[in-house]
């Protein structure tokens, strides 16, 4: 007897033979299974293809492993022996890096042998390496200058390398301007490098502050003394350096009497464009702890990304250097305790010699939020208003003489970056 499986559903159902809804209730265990079914062959189907394609891939690597491991031998045996490898490496690394430089700064490469080498004064150590004085031929004649040479010495790697020669190229972007100290030329031939920069006759400017303390009215000629007018002079032409680094999108970052050349005539060059070469190349997270604490405005000991308003606070501590003859600022502040002094709203004190127009300016820039202090431009003007009423007769006097150790403590810098190598070893 035949058994009726659709009638026995739907009597199981309890449907009606018109019910469509029952019908579909009916059909509903082929409804899922079969594209579940589907859709599992196709899985295994591509899983398979995928599993013979990586088959054979390797299969392609297996084969051609011997090949390139006996290329790789061979190279290596005929680039160098066991010992020396790593050297030659290197030296390929540094000949390609300075052919490349050589050939992008061009304009600005001086033939080696145009510096004396018999002239070479060493005069401190810097953060890439020696820096000396020197004597440069200018023309056929025999004529020579003074120059100042920032070396990069032999051994280095080729990333120093590549940031000293960035550094080369950094300056001579910049352009020239009459406050700016000038990028004479480069060696990049061959190790060591050197960056080639223009002397001045007076040196730093806090070295010729520290000068003016003692007791001598002349040396070689140039008077050792400072007016209050002066220091407006000086103090005008570095702001109008900064009005050029902000035109080109730039803040120096370590705005400070050892970061300011002079000339016979008081003229006057920034120089210690590192941190500005820094930010500009690696950003505003680079490293601030380069730059001494007690020169640097608030929201840079905060790590706030810096602007050019954190050189103008910086400038507020220049003049105060300049007003005392080289000063240390915040004498009765540990280094360490700079940034809770300045969180309670305090400020240095109005010097003795210090007349209260400039006061008046220093306080403006030693506001504590950035955008109240003024802009060099605005600052430019104030201490030309300022420089009418000053006092161009007066010379400035501090009778105590600075000892650079003392003093280093005190300001919380390294000694070595302030003096000279050959005073420092005279004083010990």
């Amino acid at each position: 007897m035949a058994v009726d499986v659709k009638g026995f559903s739907r009597m199981l159902l309890e449907c009606n033979n018109n019910d469509k809804l029952c019908v579909v209730r009916e059909y509903q265990m082929e409804v899922i299974v079969v594209p579940v079914l589907l859709v599992g062959f196709f899985v295994i189907v591509l899983t398979v293809i995928l599993w013979l394609h990586c088959r054979g891939l390797r299969a392609k690597q297996e084969q051609s492993a011997p090949a390139r491991t006996q290329v790789t031998k061979k190279n290596l045996e005929e680039l160098c022996s066991t010992e020396t490898c790593y050297i030659q490496l290197s030296e390929r690394t540094l000949a390609s890096l300075l052919n490349s430089a050589s050939l992008t700064l061009k304009e600005l490469e001086i033939p080696r042998e145009k510096l004396l080498p018999d002239t070479l004064q060493l005069i401190k150590v810097g953060a890439f390496g020696s820096i000396y004085r020197a004597q440069l031929e200018t023309g056929s004649s025999g004529k020579t200058k003074t120059v100042v040479l920032k070396a990069l010495q032999d051994p280095a790697s080729p990333q120093r390398v590549k940031d000293f020669l960035g550094r080369i190229k950094f300056h001579h972007n910049l352009g020239r301007h009459e406050n700016l100290a000038e990028l004479v030329g480069c060696c990049i031939d061959q190790l060591p490098l050197y960056m080639i920069m223009e002397d001045v006759s007076l040196g730093d400017l806090l070295t010729f502050l520290w000068t003016c303390r003692k007791n001598v009215m002349a040396m070689d000629g140039v008077p050792y003394d400072l007016t209050e007018r002066q220091v407006y002079e000086i103090g005008q032409q570095v702001v109008a350096a900064l009005a050029y680094l902000e035109e080109k999108n730039l803040f120096h970052g370590d705005i400070a009497a050892r970061n300011v050349l002079l000339h016979h005539n008081f003229t006057a060059k920034l120089c210690g464009l590192g941190l500005a070469y820094e930010t500009h190349t690696r950003g505003a997270s680079s490293d601030t702890w380069k730059v001494p604490v007690k020169w640097q405005a608030p929201e840079r000991l905060l790590r706030k990304p810096p602007t050019i308003k954190a050189d103008i606070w910086s400038f507020g501590i220049l003049l105060y250097e300049m007003i005392t003859l080289g000063a240390p600022p915040y004498p009765e502040v540990p280094p360490s305790d700079i940034l809770p002094y300045l969180q309670k709203q305090n400020i240095m004190k109005q010097p003795s010699s210090c007349q209260q127009a400039m006061y008046s300016i220093m306080k403006s820039c030693w506001q504590w939020t950035a955008a109240h202090r003024p802009s060099p431009a605005y600052l430019l003007c104030s201490l030309k208003t300022a420089m009418k009423t000053s006092n161009g007769h007066t010379v400035l006097q501090v009778p105590e003489p600075v000892v650079p150790e003392l003093y280093a403590d005190v300001a919380g810098v390294d000694v070595y970056s302030l003096v000279k190598i050959g005073d420092l070893q005279l004083q010990q």
